[in-house]
């Protein structure tokens, strides 16, 4: 959701062109600042700024994105196993030049349509030592067994655009990696799915991208550590099996899409009937980020003011029916419209407390600058979680 002045938007972010009645009540009722979720050295992704935002430490726990992913399928993890995320992807090959990463979600494959492809990878490319996971729309998942070895990888949404060539997988077990993406190409030429695609208009998933893999990672259940019972709301693997590591239990939303397209009001109900008898819930929205990615300024403007409207609005008005209460609302990182990749920049979050006393309503608007403005900063940024849980009022120094 943050991101920078662009030039699309006259020198504004899509968070200042939004009409956001409901985060800006927060921000102005509230506690508004940045949160710093993305440690010196670490790559730009949501899984790295979503382990600081449950309040851990990535320095400490953070192993990939694919192990927390298999989490959520309910996936197990030997000692020697390695997770991959598995994109279906479309690679430009034009008739003088590198191919080139022309679409990291395959034109925003179908889930129907990415299972067949996946389970028939699985079929043709029979090994005990590894096995295909089909997941939501272009997102899969490949687990190596007794794996020697892991490359250097890139996410996909990192180079949108750019030659291939670069950002193959290089280093230690690279050329195994390489096989199976160049066996899988070899598949995908000719599957009736991407037959069925080409004829409809679409973009055909021509290749698969293996990246974020991982082994099994150690991670102390924060529903243990503070007490509590939990839940988290996202379409997104990654954020469910986040969710599962820290011992929330995944509650599902029938129509949640991971796109502009999903159901944001169903996720708004599901949070509020989960707090009649939980602690705690995590909501995620993955639509701003997809909007960010594609450079998709009217995208992005609509899918923010789509959660203001319909998830923090519907919540902000019937939370006040289940007693005493604290809001965080937050980005996890931005994904910059004019650069359609993640950033570490810090990004604003904003708190409500049903206590007045631990509310410092310095803010008057959910923005980028208005939280800069603000002056408060937490860094590292896995502080946040604890302090919002424990105790707010102290970490205000109230």
């Amino acid at each position: 959701m943050a991101d920078y002045p662009s030039r699309q938007l006259g020198g504004k972010t899509p968070l200042e062109c939004a009409v956001t009645p409901f985060l800006d009540q927060i921000a102005s009722e509230g506690t508004l600042g940045l949160v710093d979720t993305i440690p010196e050295g670490f790559t730009p992704g949501s899984d790295v700024a979503n382990l600081s935002v449950l309040g851990y430490d990535p320095k400490e726990t953070y192993t990939g994105r694919g192990p927390l992913e298999a989490a959520s399928q309910g996936i197990p993890l030997g000692p020697d196993d390695i997770a991959y995320r598995c994109n279906l992807v479309h690679i430009g090959e034009p008739e003088e030049g590198p191919a080139f990463m022309d679409d990291f979600t395959a034109g925003h494959i179908s889930s129907p349509e990415a299972g067949e492809i996946i389970l028939d990878l699985n079929k043709k490319m029979n090994s005990p030592r590894y096995q295909f996971y089909p997941g939501v729309g272009y997102r899969h998942l490949l687990v190596l067994r007794g794996a020697a070895g892991s490359p250097r990888t890139t996410p996909p949404h990192d180079i949108p655009g750019k030659p291939i060539a670069p950002y193959l997988p290089q280093g230690d077990a690279a050329q195994e990696i390489l096989g199976l993406m160049r066996a899988a190409a070899d598949i995908l030429r000719d599957h009736p799915v991407n037959g069925a695609r080409l004829s409809q208009g679409k973009k055909p998933a021509n290749s698969i991208w293996l990246w974020g893999q991982g082994g099994k990672p150690q991670m102390s259940p924060l529903t243990e550590k503070y007490g509590l019972t939990g839940g988290v709301i996202s379409a997104v693997d990654l954020l469910n099996g986040l969710g599962i590591y820290a011992g929330l239990k995944p509650l599902r939303v029938k129509g949640a899409t991971g796109y502009i397209d999903t159901n944001y009001e169903g996720k708004a109900a599901m949070a509020l009937d989960a707090l009649k008898f939980m602690d705690f819930v995590f909501l995620h929205l993955e639509a701003p980020d997809e909007m960010g990615h594609e450079g998709n300024a009217k995208g992005k403007i609509m899918a923010i003011e789509f959660f203001d409207e319909k998830i923090v609005g519907p919540i902000l008005t019937r939370i006040r029916e289940l007693g005493e209460y604290r809001i965080l609302v937050l980005s996890d990182h931005p994904t910059p419209i004019d650069v359609k990749t993640h950033v570490g920049d810090p990004s604003p979050f904003a708190v409500l407390s049903s206590r007045r006393e631990e509310n410092l309503a310095r803010g008057p608007k959910f923005t980028e600058a208005q939280a800069a403005a603000a002056g408060l900063v937490v860094s590292p940024g896995h502080l946040l979680m604890d302090n919002f849980i424990r105790d707010w009022s102290a970490f205000l120094g109230k």
